[in-house]
């Protein structure tokens, strides 16, 4: 057995009935719904990370990782996502720099995303994977996910700018930003909101002022709400009262 194997059956063993019920109707296990045909066994996250902790410095083998993102049990791919995401993480630190593997890991991200398939597997992992990954490259990749017909592939798009605006990056986040502005998705109008709050926070609300004077009116109002939540109460009270 391999340690891919004794990971993802600490987390069987940690399965309770109950929460999975609870969990199912949070990300809308249900015919119909976004989570439509996924498992849910019932691990919270925090009990996810606390069984993940210890596998972190191992360097499980990609080939093996990629096969275990297959997994129909959602907490199985969402430690999986966890670990990526570290490793990736671990990869641009000075001491443990890799170059190489962070490119291995990143590749395999895009050519799993149908296993991303969920709000919590995205955010996970987004920004620490394809976010770090654009940091000093090209950012095509991200324009070629937002036009995408899948949900999921359009929220990677936007929450990988959290990794860029962190680094006082945030042109690519009001370009996408733009380019959901009549997506049919709530999920995408909260990622494109809450990126567009970040960027403010991050760099000069300036640039958050521009946009919200140029597209609040048409801006979904749940995109609306969540960029301008840090603002003072009379700059929310001004863009919410823009006709819509």
């Amino acid at each position: 057995m391999s340690a891919i194997d004794d990971l993802l059956r600490e987390i069987d063993r940690a399965a309770d009935p109950a929460t999975a019920e609870i969990l199912a109707r949070y990300f809308q296990v249900k015919p119909g719904g976004y989570g439509d045909g996924d498992r849910m066994i019932g691990v919270k996250l925090s009990t996810l990370r606390l069984l993940l902790k210890p596998y972190l410095r191992l360097e499980l083998p990609l080939p093996e990782v990629e096969k275990a993102l297959a997994d129909p049990v959602h907490e199985h791919r969402l430690a999986i996502l966890c670990w990526l995401a570290d490793r990736a993480t671990r990869s641009l630190k000075p001491r443990t720099a890799n170059p190489a593997e962070l490119q291995a890991i990143y590749e395999l991200y895009l050519r799993n995303t149908r296993y991303v398939d969920n709000w919590d597997l995205v955010d996970c992992s987004a920004a620490q994977i394809v976010g770090a990954r654009l940091l000093d490259r090209p950012r095509d990749p991200l324009y070629e996910l937002i036009a995408s017909s899948n949900l999921w592939e359009r929220r990677i798009a936007l929450v990988a700018t959290h990794k860029l605006i962190m680094a006082g990056r945030t042109a690519d986040t009001f370009a996408l930003a733009e380019l959901v502005l009549d997506d049919p998705e709530d999920l995408i109008h909260k990622a494109s909101g809450w990126m567009l709050r970040e960027a403010a926070k991050r760099t000069t609300p300036d640039d958050l002022f521009v946009f919200l004077d140029t597209h609040a009116a048409r801006m979904p109002r749940t995109m609306l709400r969540y960029a301008i939540e840090h603002l003072p109460k009379e700059l929310r009270a001004h863009y919410l009262a823009k006709p819509q």
